[in-house]
């Protein structure tokens, strides 16, 4: 038997109310971390949340779940004896970072592990809006200073904030290993009718880096972590067929399979891994 190492490590994870985030969270659990998860509903001005969750993939299920808080992922780890807590906040709002922290080292004390995996998602495209293309059923925009400010907001600033805070926080406790991760995408390169997203996922990236070459040598090891398609409720039933096809391991992700990995590299048996960025996505991506 493979002991991670995570029992009892406080581990915080933004954007866990569902998707990627939420599985994150039950695993770290399974494995006896105690988890504190931030969150922030988001309802759709485009399309009306349902009242009850739909049952086919596409807008209206993920708008339902972008809605709910995080009770339910709460509830679930501690109905299986494990310890976690949960507050929704804006992460755009760069005053709210340190608040973050606060709550989690009052509920469980000073945290261990930090994944930075909420995002401030939403398609924009350097084409007019007549031009331009839904992506899964979800309109896109044509890039502008808003579209670029809710992106980065999220995905590029709060990714570092957090990270110096951690940073911050980390040194004056005295410890001596710490694990940070950082979920990208694996169109960051250059995200077609998502520009923004994909150029702060970039900047993460870059952030991430920088992070691992200066905190290694407090004990903090910094990796990314890099999904292709993942079923988190987004992807209609026709796209998801067509991607599966062309996986090279037949099927698009779903988030345990990303949440696995981060797991991972919190663990003792990624201890001498930094720096690194993993492409988790079935072979999507292969430079063939």
């Amino acid at each position: 038997m493979i002991d991670a190492g995570l029992n009892d490590k406080v581990v915080l994870i933004t954007g866990a109310n569902h998707g990627i985030g939420a599985a994150t969270a039950r695993a770290f659990s399974q494995q006896g971390a105690v988890v504190f998860i931030t969150y922030l509903r988001i309802l759709s001005d485009d399309t009306p949340v349902a009242a009850s969750e739909p049952k086919t993939p596409g807008t209206a299920l993920y708008n339902y779940h972008r809605s709910k808080s995080a009770e339910d992922v709460v509830r679930a780890i501690r109905d299986n004896g494990g310890r976690a807590d949960a507050w929704e906040a804006d992460l755009a709002d760069a005053k709210t970072i340190p608040q973050v922290f606060d709550r989690a080292e009052t509920a469980f004390g000073p945290v261990d592990v930090l994944v930075n995996n909420a995002s401030g998602w939403a398609p924009d495209t350097f084409l007019s809006p007549e031009a331009g293309q839904d992506v899964h059923g979800f309109p896109t925009q044509t890039v502008s200073s808003e579209s670029i400010d809710r992106s980065f907001a999220v995905d590029a600033r709060a990714g570092a904030l957090m990270m110096g805070e951690y940073a911050r926080r980390y040194r004056g406790h005295g410890k001596t290993s710490g694990r940070i991760i950082n979920v990208s995408t694996d169109a960051a390169a250059g995200f077609q009718h998502e520009v923004s997203y994909g150029a702060s996922k970039h900047a993460l990236e870059s952030y991430s880096r920088a992070a691992a070459g200066e905190l290694g040598r407090f004990g903090i090891t910094v990796n990314v972590v890099s999904p292709g398609p993942v079923q988190t409720g987004y992807i209609p039933p026709e796209a998801e067929r067509q991607m599966a096809k062309a996986a090279p391991l037949g099927r698009i992700g779903q988030p345990e399979d990303v949440a696995d990995v981060i797991v991972f590299l919190a663990s003792g048996l990624a201890r001498w891994l930094t720096g690194q960025l993993i492409y988790v996505g079935g072979g999507h991506r292969i430079p063939l």
